[in-house]
């Protein structure tokens, strides 16, 4: 018991001093590897240390599992994510930018 005391604290250490220098993708691949460390029970053990949740840590392990292909620098997101560009979906939506 005492040994998972300090696995805890070394976890949460490490944790607190990493996770805030990280964007979200990163955060998920270090959790995900935590979690495979510690072994059985491991994904719960990292998310309550990180305040994440389990669904959170175990995406991070399937995209370790997976071989998670490393994005174009300055991208967090695959392409395709998120919202289309108003331009995009609207060339005139502005006078100003329409010449």
């Amino acid at each position: 018991m005492a040994t998972l005391d300090v696995s805890r604290g070394q976890l949460a250490a490490r944790l607190d001093a990493l996770l805030p220098h990280l964007n979200e993708r990163q955060r998920r691949l270090l959790l995900g590897v935590e979690a495979r460390l510690l072994g059985h029970g491991g994904i719960r053990a990292v998310a309550l240390v990180a305040g994440v949740s389990e669904t959170t840590v175990r995406r991070g392990m399937s995209e370790l599992g997976a071989g998670a292909v490393a994005l174009p620098v300055g991208r967090v997101r695959q392409a395709g994510g998120g919202r289309s560009r108003v331009e995009e979906r609207d060339p005139g939506w502005c006078r100003r930018c329409s010449g």
